[in-house]
């Protein structure tokens, strides 16, 4: 198959990036369980953060080296002649590349309009309060199951049940709203977006759904310890507030784009031991990896920058780019 000059161009991109990111993704899976491992003895703040370097990683480094060696060694190096044959191998890796970009753009896309259309129904039909303790605004709904989540991704709203409401006390609500509070100020479900932006391996194989649910449950805990500051007390109410929306009714399922105080349930136990391990004083290590993870990867996308500049390396990108093409 023959294509422009363009076309071309667009062809290598996509089918760079996805070889690239299928051959990290992969060597993000082997390392994916000992990360885990490891995740299990430091804050569960930088827990999520390691592990959320770790699943962008892939998609990061793809665009990364298509933007700054694919890109322009072709416009500098590749003649403007008007029409070249295309390989088969190219245009399937190309085709790859598209879908598997398409369907995490689908995907984030309508899980936004499914979060933005339930924020818009529960300020139509919720009542507005003002939580004295906190000054949060949120929507107070009646709907049978229990429900406790902060809602929307740019400008999240907190919305509870009337059923929940009635059925916690005062200080188990405080705890529960500190803790929502918590996922608001981190901009959870922002990265849960970008989370549902990050292309799997394959179209429709996303590969990745241990890692994305270890952070989901080591951001809960990092919102636990927000909410209750090394207190017992409030590790007690917020404990107690866990366990009365547990027996409410199971957890209804939910947006990927919503953060719920109890998810879909299956890390209550865990959580709940965690919560009553603090008043034994017993913490985690203080090691920050989360922040080495992301210095390191600066480090690496700073010298990778500089490394571009070098004109025998666009000269090696080019002619990996010819052997890929045919």
């Amino acid at each position: 198959m023959t294509l422009s000059y363009l076309s071309r161009l667009l062809c290598l991109c996509f089918a760079c990036f996805f070889l690239v990111q299928l051959l990290l993704g992969l060597a993000t899976l082997l390392i994916a369980s000992t990360a885990t491992r490891l995740a299990e003895h430091i804050k569960a703040r930088s827990a999520a953060h390691l592990l959320l370097v770790l699943r962008c990683t892939p998609f990061a480094v793809a665009v990364l080296i298509v933007g700054s060696l694919c890109v322009p060694s072709y416009l500098l190096l590749e003649p403007h002649t008007m029409v070249e044959p295309v390989g088969f191998g190219c245009l399937t890796a190309a085709v790859l590349g598209v879908g598997t970009c398409a369907e995490s753009i689908v995907r984030a896309v309508r899980a936004f309009r499914s979060s933005h259309r339930y924020a818009q129904n529960c300020q139509r039909c919720g009542r507005r309060i003002k939580l004295a303790a906190h000054g949060a605004s949120t929507f107070v709904v009646d709907v049978p199951t229990p429900c406790f989540s902060l809602v929307g991704v740019f400008c999240p709203q907190l919305v509870i049940s009337s059923n929940v409401l009635d059925n916690l006390s005062t200080d188990q609500l405080d705890a529960a709203v500190r803790h929502e509070n918590a996922h608001r100020i981190s901009r959870d479900n922002l990265k849960r977006l970008l989370l549902l932006l990050a292309p799997g391996m394959f179209p429709f194989l996303r590969g990745f759904k241990t890692l994305e649910r270890a952070w989901a449950r080591f951001t809960e805990c990092a919102a636990d310890d927000t909410a209750v500051a090394g207190s017992v007390e409030e590790s007690l109410s917020l404990a107690e507030a866990l366990v009365r929306l547990a027996r409410l009714s199971p957890a209804p399922a939910s947006s990927w784009l919503f953060t719920s105080l109890l998810d879909d349930g299956s890390d209550l136990a865990f959580r709940i031991e965690r919560l009553l391990s603090k008043t034994s004083g017993s913490e985690p290590s203080s090691r920050d990896s989360g922040n080495f993870a992301s210095a390191a990867m600066a480090t690496a996308l700073g010298a990778a920058c500089v490394f571009v500049l070098l004109e025998p390396t666009l000269s090696s990108v080019h002619a990996t780019l010819e052997l890929l093409i045919r």
